[in-house]
């Protein structure tokens, strides 16, 4: 039973490109955030403003511990901010564990999250120089958990069939 762990910063890809490797493997995707707002019946939001942030990581590594011990093959999306809290990059080594970082540049994450950038708490309340700012620091900041991935695909520049052959080929 293997686990496939995909990783980056939010707008990286993560959920479309689990979504296709799932269709094409035939290896069910579970999205973290979506599981554990499915467990609480909250969504990441609410459990932010009722609960608190570190009741909200703990919680986060239980659900992560939970799929990654889950019998069967699993591709698994991590939040944004899983790998840097609570010691959960380490677990991206694992025995049956193959973690893919899906690298992208400041630019890229800008343009793609700025069209929507609404549905994204962390910078809904940012103009465009804030958030370019925000998102370099925020990345800077995450970069060490990230790297902690045993393989990187870089996303610049490429499709989302591109990003996804990257990835079949790792598992090939």
């Amino acid at each position: 039973m293997r686990k496939i762990i995909l990783l980056g910063y939010m707008g990286c890809g993560k959920s479309t490109i689990a979504n296709r490797l799932s269709k094409i493997t035939n290896i069910p995707y579970v999205d973290l955030d979506k599981n554990i707002e499915e467990r609480t019946k909250l969504s990441i939001n609410e459990i932010f403003k009722q609960r608190g942030e570190i009741y909200f990581r703990k919680l986060e590594r239980e659900v992560f511990i939970e799929l990654l011990n889950s019998p069967g093959n699993l591709i698994i999306g991590l939040g944004g901010g899983t790998p840097c809290y609570a010691n959960n990059h380490e677990l991206l080594k694992g025995e049956n564990i193959l973690s893919i970082y899906l690298k992208a540049s400041v630019k890229t994450l800008f343009e793609r999250l700025v069209a929507n950038k609404s549905k994204r708490p962390l910078i809904a309340d940012k103009n465009e120089d804030e958030m370019k700012e925000f998102i370099a620091k925020h990345l800077f900041d995450r970069s060490f958990y990230y790297n902690q991935a045993q393989y990187k695909v870089s996303i610049d520049g490429k499709t989302k069939d591109e990003t996804t052959q990257d990835i079949l080929t790792i598992l090939a």
